[in-house]
C-alpha cells in the first residue's frame, strides 16, 4: 500500500568557533539522502569529505521511517571528523575616532599578563608610567590559563568583582586603546588570580601639549634678530630727527635773510646820515 511520504530536512549546524563565509553545506548521502543503506556506505561517504569548523550537515529523510537521533536499522550511522578552521580574513576594524599616535605599552613587560610573584607588581608597573590619550595597552597571556576583563569602578577592582564587566577579552593577545582621560580597571576572571595580584589600574592623562624648546642662537643671529626687531623704531626715530633738522634749517635760513635785510637797511641809513652831515652827495 502506497503511503504519502513526507520529506523532512534537518540541518545540523556544527559551529565551534563561529560561521565562516567560506563554509560548506553537505547533504548527507548526497542523492540517496539519510536512508537505510548497506553497511559502511556512510563511512565511505564521509571518508571522501573534509569537514571543517563552520560547515553544515543536511539530513534529508522520511520522518515516518527514520530520524537523526535514533537509528532504526543496523549500520545506519554516521561519524564525522571535524578538522581545522577555514582560513579566515579578519574583517576591517570599525571606524574609530582619529587619535594622535601614542605609545604602545606591553603590560607587565617581560612578565606579560599572568599571576605575578609579588601582589603589587602591576601596581608598581603602572605607577612608573605616564599614560595619555592615544596610547595603547598590549596584553599578552596564555588564553588557556587567564583572560582579561575590564570593569567600571574602584570598588569592583579592590574586591575582584567579575559579575558586571565592561568588556571581556580572551584572545591571548589583546590591544586596548586609551581613547579618553580617566581611570581604567583590568582584572581576570580566573579564581584566585585577581586576588593574587593579576589586576591593573591605569590613570589616563589628557593629551600632552608639547612646548617647543627655545632655540639657542649664535651671537650673529641674535644681532640680526635685534636689528630686524628694532629697525622700524630706529627708522621712525631717524625720520623724526631728520624732520626736526630740516625744520631748523629752514627757520635758520629765514632768520638769516631777515637779519641780512635789516643790516642792509641800518647800513644805508647810516650812510645817508653821514653824507648829509659832511655834505657828500648821496646816490640812492
Amino acid at each position: 500500500m502506497a503511503t504519502t511520504t513526507r520529506m523532512f530536512c534537518f540541518v545540523l549546524v556544527m559551529v565551534l568557533m563561529g560561521c565562516c563565509c567560506s563554509a560548506k553545506i553537505y547533504k548527507v548521502g548526497d542523492s540517496k539522502g539519510w536512508t537505510t543503506a548497506k553497511h559502511g556506505s556512510y563511512y565511505e561517504w564521509a571518508k571522501l569529505k573534509k569537514f571543517q569548523v563552520g560547515d553544515s550537515l543536511m539530513f534529508e529523510y522520511d520522518g515516518n521511517i527514520n530520524d537523526v537521533t535514533q537509528v532504526s536499522s543496523p549500520g545506519h550511522k554516521l561519524v564525522v571528523f571535524v578538522v581545522h578552521d577555514h582560513p579566515m580574513i579578519p574583517p576591517p576594524p570599525p571606524p574609530r575616532k582619529i587619535l594622535p599616535l601614542g605609545k604602545d605599552y606591553k603590560v607587565g613587560d617581560s612578565n606579560e599578563w599572568r599571576v605575578p610573584e609579588e601582589s603589587d607588581f602591576y601596581s608598581k608597573w603602572s605607577e612608573e608610567k605616564q599614560f595619555h590619550v592615544g596610547d595603547n595597552l598590549l596584553f599578552y597571556y596564555n588564553d588557556q590559563v587567564d583572560d582579561l576583563l575590564e570593569i567600571n569602578s574602584d570598588l569592583e577592582f579592590k574586591s575582584c568583582d567579575t559579575t558586571s564587566p565592561v568588556a571581556v577579552h580572551n584572545a591571548g593577545q589583546d590591544l586596548i586603546r586609551l581613547t579618553k582621560p580617566g581611570i581604567r580597571y583590568f582584572i581576570t576572571s580566573k579564581i584566585g588570580h585577581c586576588e593574587a595580584g593579576l589586576k591593573l589600574r591605569v590613570v589616563v592623562q589628557p593629551l600632552s601639549k608639547s612646548v617647543p624648546k627655545k632655540m639657542q642662537l649664535s651671537p650673529f643671529d641674535r644681532l640680526i634678530n635685534d636689528i630686524i626687531r628694532y629697525l622700524p623704531y630706529q627708522i621712525l626715530h631717524l625720520s623724526i630727527i631728520a624732520i626736526v633738522v630740516i625744520f631748523m634749517l629752514v627757520i635758520h635760513k629765514f632768520v638769516l635773510l631777515d637779519m641780512s635785510e635789516l643790516d642792509n637797511k641800518v647800513l644805508n641809513t647810516n650812510i645817508k646820515q653821514t653824507g648829509a652831515k659832511h655834505g657828500y652827495p648821496i646816490v640812492i
